[in-house]
């Protein structure tokens, strides 16, 4: 099943469960409902919002990550299910009893696609740079010692925004855009990791207590999010509206090239987990990333009002 991500954006909004379906209500008037089966995320997005527990238990035994985010688009909450996978027990001791330099061959893995995937959407956007980060990503080490993703980060973030622009969460504007994207990616990311058998509080690198490996996995992704920013940006998109919500949702379903064909972002990112469960069950590095080459379609950004 591909799931899709779902998000709330309206305020006062109740969310319970009817045969099979998320219904969605105003003021005890249904407005909208979703089959239970088709949603991988659930993003809250807005104030006020009300959920029954049925809703919540049935989206667990789906697999479906919940995630409740604050006023600058980034996750504060989030519900993930305590079983997903019929080893998760062994999988789970298999990441503990990793070793450290096992985790630093994973992670050195992780920063170089991530770095690819970069170059790549500078090359897609026909910036100017773009062939440099292809020799960085051949220059990481086990555990990126040298913090080469941060060299690339500031050599990214000027190309693609312009030299003025800086990463911050905490501002609106073309930030705020990409922390809703990331939000998205967070949800697509959380379910594959669960449906893996993975614990999301054992991370690669990350050392946030809760989410450190989906942060983890998520990263060779993100360039994804600010491919759509940029396009978004560069026809007169300023923020976050109901209107780039949309089609910043559209990540998890992107196609990408990989060695198995085109394959959808929710695809890539579940293959990502049970590789990696896979490399500590059997104490070897072997990640399956998609290809650096950015898929040919892409969503239009929507028009500006």
């Amino acid at each position: 099943m591909l799931g899709r991500i779902v998000e709330v954006a309206e305020d006062g909004r109740h969310l319970a469960v009817d045969r099979g379906f998320m219904t969605v209500s105003r003021d005890g008037q249904e407005v909208g409902r979703v089959p239970l089966d088709d949603i991988g995320g659930l993003i809250v997005n807005a104030h006020g919002c009300t959920y029954s527990n049925n809703l919540v238990v049935r989206l667990a035994e789906r697999g479906a990550a919940i995630l409740v985010c604050g006023a600058n688009h980034n996750p504060v909450a989030w519900v993930w299910p305590v079983v997903m996978h019929h080893e998760q027990r062994s999988r789970i001791e298999s990441q503990i009893e990793a070793t450290r330099p096992l985790a630093k061959r994973l992670w050195q893995s992780v920063v170089q696609a991530k770095i690819r995937q970069q170059g790549a959407v500078l090359e897609a956007l026909g910036k100017e740079g773009a062939d440099g980060f292809d020799l960085m990503a051949r220059r990481v080490g086990s555990g990126d010692p040298d913090n080469m993703e941060a060299q690339a980060a500031r050599r990214y973030w000027p190309l693609l925004f312009g030299e003025d622009f800086r990463r911050d969460r905490d501002e609106p504007r073309i930030n705020g855009m990409l922390n809703y994207g990331y939000a998205v990616l967070r949800a697509a990311t959380a379910r594959a990791v669960c449906s893996a058998g993975l614990h999301p509080a054992i991370g690669l690198n990350h050392k946030s207590e809760d989410m450190a490996l989906i942060d983890d996995l998520m990263e060779p992704f993100r360039p994804m999010v600010d491919l759509l920013v940029s396009r978004a940006r560069d026809i007169g998109h300023e923020g976050v509206t109901k209107e780039t919500k949309r089609y910043l949702a559209s990540v998890a379903s992107l196609d990408m090239q990989t060695e198995r064909g085109r394959t959808p972002v929710f695809t890539c990112l579940e293959r990502l987990a049970q590789s990696l469960a896979r490399s500590c069950e059997r104490r070897k590095a072997e990640l399956e990333f998609p290809l650096a080459p950015l898929p040919l379609e892409l969503p239009a950004p929507p028009d500006v009002a």
